[in-house]
């Protein structure tokens, strides 16, 4: 054993030893450099093959279609800047595109309203026929009321009470307490106390200073505001009193009063938006705007509660009643409706109403588009149900929300006269000038 680790020792004295030397040369020699190895020669490349070549051409052609390629104009664009042409080319002859006078729809902003249904809800304006967008109704029919000063002061007071102030019931309070007092000077002519209104009367103050306009009908009907000096009181106090003039005029004040009994707040009506379509095959297709959708702070706060009753009715069995009328409750959150009407030649007639309107609502709209509106029609709305002019039925109670599509019918007896006369039964029935504007869907 002493022996084999005498070997193996030697073995690696002999390793570490470096290089050996030749018996025969000395120790001082050096042993020759080796010569460098030449590097190799290299060849020419050769080209790729045609394989490779359409495996390269391939990839490349999947690496663009990866890279996003700049957005060229499309139709839309275009459409967006003519629109915006002639909207500056109109403002720099009128001054304002959007003047209370003027009765032209506003043109749609939203994206993608090339291929709505219709741009979007609008209103008409009562006073100046203008038609205004959602946002708009509340602050141009102010400023309509308050041009009609200048015309109408006594008329223009009115509308101002019923429509600036939103309470109902105080409106009402306050009206109905300036009737009194008016009915007490047509009443009790000769009485002055009558005539003189003081403005710091508790009742006065609770029921009428409060409301929007009242000042302005006092001084518009004959009220001048005075300040008159009262008994063991060192001030005067303010007064309305009736001006001689106008208390020789009591028909006048009882003219008046009516007029203010019977107002009703000015509201801006819904525009129909009555377009006519040639026959298409996209007649039952409806892209609505998002106007139609639009819940207000009462109606979310509506769907909220019809929410959490839902959760509650998880837990209960219903019967095909109850069931029925949450469909129906499901119907009522939508507050317009956009309705077709497919004509006996194809033609489609569409307008917007609101889905709380009656059906009378709609016979009414097709007969103003007929030629012969005096001849019974029939409307059938999807699986053939008729729906009568004579129900007192809603659209969103019909399930005609958020849009649908109806079918015009002749009535039996109308159907057989129109073929006894030769003339065939999808003749054109609508009026000429509607004809004239008709448009692709």
């Amino acid at each position: 054993m002493k022996k084999f680790f005498q070997e193996i020792k030697a073995d690696i004295k002999f390793k570490s030893a470096g290089p050996g030397q030749k018996l025969t040369e000395s120790v001082g020699e050096k042993a020759p450099k080796e010569k460098p190895s030449q590097p190799p020669v290299r060849q020419p490349r050769q080209g790729p093959t045609n394989e490779a070549q359409m495996a390269a051409a391939a990839a490349l052609a999947r690496l663009e279609q990866k890279q996003p390629r700049a957005r060229g104009p499309t139709s839309q664009d275009s459409i967006r800047n003519q629109v915006r042409k002639e909207l500056r080319a109109e403002a720099a002859v009128s001054g304002d595109p959007e003047a209370p006078g003027s009765n032209t729809a506003p043109e749609p902003k939203e994206e993608g309203s090339a291929h709505l249904a219709v741009p979007g809800v609008y209103f008409t304006c009562p006073l100046t026929g203008a038609i205004l967008r959602k946002d708009q109704r509340d602050a141009r029919i102010r400023e309509a009321i308050l041009m009609h000063f200048s015309t109408d002061p006594v008329a223009a007071s009115i509308m101002k009470i019923h429509t600036f102030n939103k309470d109902r019931d105080r409106v009402k309070l306050g009206v109905d307490t300036i009737a009194k007092y008016l009915d007490n000077i047509h009443l009790h002519p000769e009485e002055e106390k009558y005539r003189k209104i003081k403005v710091q009367n508790k009742v006065f103050q609770e029921r009428i200073h409060c409301l929007e306009g009242t000042h302005e009908f006092f001084e518009a009907i004959g009220f001048q505001k005075v300040l008159l000096p009262i008994p063991d009181q060192e001030g005067p106090e303010e007064f309305y009193v009736l001006s001689e003039a106008a208390l020789a005029q009591p028909q006048s004040l009882e003219w008046h009063k009516e007029q203010l009994l019977s107002a009703e707040p000015v509201r801006a009506t819904l525009a129909r938006q009555r377009r006519v379509f040639r026959p298409s095959t996209l007649a039952s297709q409806f892209d609505l705007p998002a106007d139609f959708f639009n819940l207000t702070a009462e109606e979310i706060k509506r769907e909220q509660r019809l929410r959490s009753e839902a959760v509650e009715r998880l837990s209960v069995l219903r019967t095909k009643a109850m069931r029925e009328r949450e469909e129906q409750r499901e119907m009522r959150k939508y507050t317009y409706t956009l309705l077709r009407v497919r004509l006996p030649d194809g033609c489609l007639l569409q307008g917007t109403f609101y889905a709380r309107e009656r059906v009378a609502a709609l016979y009414g709209f097709v007969r103003e588009a007929l030629q012969n509106d005096w001849l019974p029609f029939e409307l059938l709305a999807s699986g053939g149900q008729k729906l009568s002019e004579d129900e007192n039925l809603a659209f969103n109670e019909c399930g005609l929300v958020p849009s649908a599509l109806l079918t015009f019918s002749w009535d039996a007896a109308v159907l057989e006269d129109i073929r006894a006369a030769g003339t065939q039964p999808d003749t054109s029935i609508l009026k000429p000038e509607l004809l004239s504007a008709i448009e692709k869907l």
